[in-house]
């Protein structure tokens, strides 16, 4: 019996395939693009931190030790992993109702999960998540993220969060009238300075334009390189820092970053906790695997390396979440926006994503105490900017060129998303999506009339014979018992597709009533797989004709 079993997906992180014929230039472009993506990591693993209630450390230590396991053994050769936007809403959910020990419980659960998916194959089966579920919870998350924000943004004087959307609407109409002018500000620099920064320095600005008729400003065009958060981050904490504006920074609310790696240390764990924590582990789970499957099937299509490997890839986010919670750290998974940071950067292999997390690591070791100064506004308007651009808004635009069915998943999915729960908002899609689907396969079953004779009946059936569609051979059967004794049935099966059991027993309860009127029943023109079950099922000795 277990020779018949699937085998195991091989441990073959993508790094030892890539590592073939690595040469000095593959490890300058490598080097470029994860020094490149260590800077623009360092603001949002921050605010992605800071935003689902822990520390700023927490998400930077994540970045650092989940990033460089993930690009060292992971499936990908490009993908950049570590602590998403996608988790903020779900993490501060976790901590808000279980705490920050039973979050890092969680999070290892999750990662057991994630290594046995990949172990046993289940990497595709992520991609029967429909597309309109996927859009859904997405434009979901990014407006509780852009709502979890409005406190930072607005300097609003709130001690903690509420968990939950209507709680969150709540708490800030009451705390409306302590905005802080200055925070305001900071916060609306911010968001402008990222959208404009990019646009900025394209090639056919006007800006870009006029500088290149100087021959002076080569320092100046250097800093066209430079990612528009770090831009932000760096300028807006200066500004602020110098003209003293009273703001709330990472230093007043946590009073600044270790300057250390932080220390080993075993999460107080019980079974009990365990069974406590199901529903947090599936979700973190669920969610970890969609994101990186996702985020590596992006990969895949922006650069010319080699297809990523799911199951290895679920192997590796796997071990990431094991272990970084044994630092303090958060979920982490494949994170779009950084990925395709580093395949423009010009990365050709897993090493820049390790570099990625050296630089970051080397940043935060030397540099640790300038954070204290940076301004919460500024962080906020960077997850602001994130929020908008991770939400397929165009989505909504399009949905009247789409059917109703979709309609219905992508709205509901994000509606529930937002009110109540990602984890009710994925099972709510799925359970609609499989109910939906049943009814459009039902749809299009169909029995038509061939032949109609005082003592012959002749009918074709068409798609797949299902418990969905068995409704429609009853009225076979009451063309059978209203017509005269001894009328025979002959189903003409060319176009039928396929048949379940309970497809079986409809078409026995026809032999049985065409039996009841003293006729015969016969089914011709079998394909492959109904002409196996009724041969396995024995039903074909009981049929006049079957071939």
């Amino acid at each position: 019996m277990l020779n018949h079993l699937p085998p195991l997906a091989p441990f073959r992180p993508r790094l030892i395939q890539d590592i073939k014929g690595y040469n000095g230039e593959k490890l300058a472009k490598d080097m470029g693009a994860g020094a490149t993506v260590g800077i623009v990591a360092l603001p949002l693993a921050m605010a992605f931190a800071i935003a689902s209630g822990l520390k700023p450390e927490a998400g930077l230590w994540t970045a650092i030790i989940a990033g460089f396991l993930i690009s060292a053994l992971g499936g990908t050769s490009v993908q950049i992993g570590g602590p998403a936007g996608a988790f903020i809403v779900i993490v501060y959910g976790i901590v808000e109702r279980y705490g920050v020990a039973n979050l890092l419980i969680a999070t290892a659960s999750a990662g057991v999960l994630l290594f046995l998916m990949g172990l046993f194959r289940l990497g595709t089966l992520v991609r029967y998540v429909p597309v309109s579920v996927v859009i859904g919870f997405t434009n979901g998350i990014a407006v509780l993220i852009a709502l979890s924000q409005v406190r930072d943004w607005l300097g609003l004087d709130i001690a903690r969060m509420p968990g939950d959307f209507f709680g969150q609407i709540a708490t800030l109409t009451q705390h409306v009238h302590s905005v802080n002018p200055y925070a305001f500000s900071l916060g609306v620099l911010c968001v402008i300075g990222l959208f404009l920064w990019p646009r900025l320095w394209a090639v056919d600005s006007q800006f870009r334009r006029q500088l290149d008729r100087i021959e002076t400003v080569s320092a100046l065009r250097a800093t066209s390189r430079l990612p528009a958060p770090v831009v932000a981050l760096v300028t807006l904490s200066l500004g602020s820092w110098a003209l003293s504006l009273p703001v709330e920074t990472i230093g007043s609310r946590f009073g600044g970053i270790p300057q250390s790696v932080p220390a080993f240390e075993l999460p107080a764990f019980s079974w009990e906790t365990v069974r406590l924590l199901v529903t947090p582990t599936l979700t973190l789970a669920l969610l970890g695997a969609i994101e990186s499957l996702l985020c590596a099937r992006v990969a895949d299509q922006l650069s010319n390396t080699r297809k990523h490997d799911p199951n290895q890839e679920l192997m590796a986010q796997g071990i990431a979440n094991v272990v970084v919670p044994f630092f303090g750290g958060m979920p982490a998974t494949g994170t779009i926006a950084r990925t395709v940071t580093n395949i423009r950067s010009g990365a050709v292999s897993p090493v820049a994503g390790m570099v990625h997390a050296a630089t970051l690591a080397a940043v935060v070791l030397i540099a640790a105490p300038l954070a204290q100064h940076i301004p919460l506004a500024v962080l906020a308007g960077v997850l602001l900017f994130v929020a908008w651009n991770m939400g397929e808004w165009r989505e909504f635009g399009r949905l009247k060129h789409f059917s109703n069915h979709y309609r219905l998943m992508m709205v509901s999915t994000f509606l529930v998303t937002i009110v109540f729960d990602l984890t009710v908002a994925v099972e709510l899609g799925l359970v609609m999506a499989c109910f939906l689907f049943v009814r459009r396969q039902s749809d299009i079953f169909r029995a038509d009339v061939l032949a109609r004779h005082p003592h012959q009946l002749t009918y074709r059936l068409y798609g797949s014979l299902f418990f969905g569609a068995v409704a429609k051979i009853d009225p076979i059967v009451a063309d059978v018992e209203g017509g005269p004794a001894g009328v025979n049935l002959m189903l003409d099966a060319t176009q039928l597709i396929s048949l379940d059991t309970t497809g079986l027993d409809a078409l026995e309860q026809l032999h049985k009533a065409v039996q009841k009127r003293g006729g015969h029943m016969g089914i011709v023109g079998l394909n492959a797989q109904p002409r196996s079950l009724i041969e396995r099922s024995g039903f074909h000795q009981r049929l006049h004709t079957c071939q």
